[in-house]
């Protein structure tokens, strides 16, 4: 019996967060209310998009008068944005969405070069035709979305393309550090891109999935190095974007 009921919550949250960000660790936890999540979510969708630049404070009240929840309930949201280094929370200012120095910006490109060399092989090994369409389908909606001319969202896309890899390479640690990865990089890029730059080419993914689906390992993990040794050779250590409006930037979340 208790083999049965520890399994059934696995299968359910599988679907309940499907299109919730990481960590699965966190909100597998009990006392996670679907508020928390909310909150994480949008917080989370926000800084992806660069809608939340780095140094913006987060203020309780707001989040309060927002979403219609106690400090409780908002304070839980910002302790788990604080586990996933998204916000760090300062003692006499609260919570403020992180902001990585030159040198942790280093050191975590570094890492999730580190950790996409060993996601690469994993993922060719475990491609399926249905693994594949999903690659497919990721990579179309964010062509639709730089078709829009929807940059935010073409940003946020371009990160869960990543984490759609690391979801297919089938080893949940990977995952976890890539959720953390993608979330910290997603920061340094709004904090040091120079204005109008691409950070995620699309031909660089669509290449990607190409050599994914031809079985090609090393030109992959070769390509994929790359990719985000590219990334970093465009950011400029400049001054962080001008603040904005909290209710603004989490609007449509």
């Amino acid at each position: 019996m208790a083999t049965k009921r520890a399994a059934k919550p696995a299968a359910s949250k599988r679907k309940a967060e499907a299109k919730i960000p990481k960590p699965v660790s966190e909100s597998r936890k009990r006392g996670v209310t679907a508020v928390d999540l909310r909150i994480y979510k949008a917080v989370f969708n926000a800084v992806m998009s660069h809608r939340l630049p780095p140094g913006t404070h987060l203020g309780e009240a707001e989040f309060c008068e927002l979403y219609q929840v106690s400090r409780t309930t908002v304070r839980k949201a910002l302790q788990r944005l604080a586990h996933d280094h998204i916000i760090e929370l300062r003692p006499n200012r609260g919570a403020v969405i992180a902001s990585p120095t030159p040198l942790e910006a280093r050191q975590i490109f570094d890492a999730r070069r580190a950790i996409e060399k060993e996601i690469m092989p994993k993922v060719i090994r475990n491609a399926t035709p249905a693994s594949m369409e999903q690659l497919r389908e990721a990579i179309k909606a964010e062509h639709q979305a730089l078709h829009d001319g929807d940059r935010a969202n073409w940003i946020r896309l371009g990160g869960e393309f990543h984490l759609l890899l690391a979801d297919l390479a089938g080893n949940e640690v990977l995952r976890r550090f890539m959720s953390e990865l993608v979330s910290r990089c997603s920061l340094i890029i709004a904090l040091y891109e120079s204005p109008g730059t691409s950070m995620c080419e699309n031909d660089e993914h669509e290449r990607l999935m190409k050599l994914i689906e031809k079985g090609k390992v090393a030109e992959a993990t070769a390509l994929m190095e790359q990719h985000l040794l590219e990334i970093e050779s465009r950011l400029n250590m400049g001054e962080p974007q001008a603040r904005i409006n909290l209710a603004e930037a989490l609007s449509g979340y």
